[in-house]
């Protein structure tokens, strides 16, 4: 298999004080940088553990960058965690930070801060998601995305949550697919008609961890991760709020997190995923999920087909929850976790690296 040429430009490895650095986001800044925010853990490695979002900053296209600086911490919030960031610059010049909110580990809801001093303070927050009581809404990191009609949409996992007797609780792993979206640049935010579910009984993931591109020809392309040996997709024709019933995509996977970036110089795809699937005798480590190897694959003809390459291969490391950012000198940053079996977890690194894109060129 073919590798991709790379650079790697940071590791935001674990330490004791930061047990894990994860699901990042990039965006522009007004001055010519580059902001780059992550969820950075500091009471353990798992997601529920205690979690502020961070970010540095880039002045040469993210070959050097700062020092890490807090945006905003799970206690503005009074919740126990905050985590995966996706970036929009909004209408008037804002600049959007949208954020997960732990109220507790039977809440969850996604938020949307705004910034006029692009990302050193925020002087409005409000909710996206309005659910009422337990339920547990994901939006995975880098994922809101802006339609060329001006729509915002947010691709959301709704975990439901069972009341027990003796107020226990039941987390559903089942994720149902719905869609949330604003036609006033984020004042308000309405969900689609359609929700998606995997009516597989065999399945115990559902469909997790959406995301949506839009399609030259003005479709929207839904795929979400499941235990089925492959991503899942689905296709609206009306902006999102109709959706396609759900099927096997051609993307082989784990049960693990699929990007998708369109380059905005030539508008060829590009998709971030792991292509070997967890069937029954392979062998993977419980620490890395088998999210190992990182394909890297480019479509010249929106989504038709594909070409494919790989970024990493190493089997005692995990690489998941990418994020994309094409600059400037004519190159990919692209972060991802790539955590060791040795680190407890493929969640707890981050690394960001320089892809050049004169090389697929064909």
């Amino acid at each position: 298999m073919h590798h991709w040429d790379k650079r790697t430009v940071l590791v935001l490895a674990p330490d004791t004080t930061y047990p894990r650095h994860s699901e990042g986001a990039f965006i522009r800044l007004k001055d010519g940088g580059i902001l780059f925010a992550y969820s950075r853990f500091y009471s353990g490695w798992y997601d529920d553990s205690a979690c502020d979002l961070v970010a540095m900053r880039s002045a040469d296209e993210g070959e050097t960058w700062g020092a890490p600086q807090v945006l905003l911490r799970a206690q503005e919030h009074d919740a126990h965690n905050v985590m995966s960031i996706s970036f929009l610059r909004m209408q008037n010049g804002d600049l959007g930070l949208f954020y997960l909110v732990k109220t507790n580990a039977w809440t969850y809801q996604t938020w949307l801060a705004r910034s006029k001093d692009e990302g050193r303070s925020f002087y409005r927050r409000h909710m996206c998601t309005r659910h009422e009581g337990d339920g547990v809404f994901v939006m995975n990191n880098d994922r809101v995305v802006r339609l060329s009609c001006g729509r915002i949409v947010l691709p959301l996992a709704y975990h439901r949550v069972i009341r027990l007797p003796e107020n226990g609780r039941h987390y559903d792993y089942r994720a149902i697919t719905c869609f949330l979206y604003s036609d006033d640049d984020g004042e308000t935010f309405a969900e689609s008609h359609d929700t998606l579910a995997l009516n597989i009984p065999a399945s115990r993931s559902g469909l997790q961890e959406p995301g949506v591109t839009e399609l030259q020809n003005g479709v929207l392309w839904a795929y979400m991760r499941t235990d089925m040996l492959a991503q899942y997709e689905s296709f609206s024709m009306d902006r999102g709020d109709t959706w396609t019933a759900v099927q096997p995509s051609r993307f082989s996977s784990p049960c693990s997190p699929f990007q998708v970036k369109r380059d905005p110089g030539t508008g060829w795809l590009y998709a971030l995923h792991n292509p070997i699937p967890n069937y029954v005798g392979r062998s993977i480590l419980p620490e890395t999920g088998g999210r190992t190897p990182l394909m890297l694959s480019v479509s010249r003809d929106d989504g038709r087909t594909w070409q494919d390459g790989l970024l990493e291969d190493d089997p005692m490391r995990g690489y998941c929850y990418p994020a994309v950012f094409f600059t400037k000198d004519h190159a990919m940053l692209i972060s991802y976790c790539s955590g060791a079996a040795e680190q407890l977890s493929c969640l707890a690194e981050t690394t960001l690296i320089k892809v050049p894109l004169q090389q697929f060129i064909i």
